[in-house]
């Protein structure tokens, strides 16, 4: 790198360690932040400040909010007989986003992962099971990726429901095998929703 002065050169660092962000677009962005005007800088340094201190998991589905429910928890309209578990609070935007489902939500905030240490008890599959036994869920829709962690960690939370006498569905091979949810068209989540099948 370059003999930056030291505050630039830790900007670049810091910009560095965000996904997705290489060695030449953290130069190229802290530049820009370098010859923003001052206020422009000082908003997205208080819009970072806000999130980190304001942002938290919801009580009940672990969705990201700045309040004790999120949106779709605190939505009376949402039906709360189905309800759709996904990793990240990512998958449950895209989700959203292709607007073909309307009941809640549960966010497991990862995936098993043994590799990289990550067991059931490191998600938050003990509180799903808590709310399936509160007696409203009638079906589990299993909206993780369709990958090998995202299909093991279906299966794990499958063969815990199915004491439990709720029906268990998996969303639909209409995701490409390996991909993300989140890079997924509108067109291809709401089918894969439609064309879920219950897991035996």
């Amino acid at each position: 790198m370059p003999a930056y002065p030291r505050p630039l050169a830790r900007l670049i660092e810091e910009l560095e360690k965000l996904p997705g962000i290489g060695p030449k677009s953290a130069q190229r962005l802290a530049l820009h932040i370098l010859q923003a005007r001052a206020e422009d800088a000082a908003g997205l340094a208080e819009a970072i400040r806000e999130v980190k201190e304001k942002i938290h998991a919801c009580r009940l589905c672990f969705n990201f909010t700045d309040d004790e429910l999120c949106p779709i928890c605190a939505d009376p309209e949402r039906d709360e007989r189905i309800l759709c578990v996904v990793s990240d609070a990512r998958d449950l935007l895209a989700m959203e986003r292709a607007g073909g489902f309307r009941g809640r939500y549960h966010v497991l905030q990862g995936l098993i992962s043994p590799m990289e240490g990550v067991g059931p008890e490191s998600l938050r599959i003990e509180e799903l099971l808590a709310r399936v036994r509160g007696g409203r869920v009638e079906e589990v829709v299993l909206a993780t990726n369709p990958t090998v962690e995202g299909d093991a960690t279906a299966m794990y939370i499958a063969n815990l429901l199915r004491p439990l006498g709720v029906k268990t569905t998996r969303i639909a091979l209409g995701l490409p095998v390996g991909g993300d949810l989140d890079y997924a068209d509108e067109v291809t989540i709401v089918r894969a929703l439609q064309g879920r099948t219950e897991m035996k």
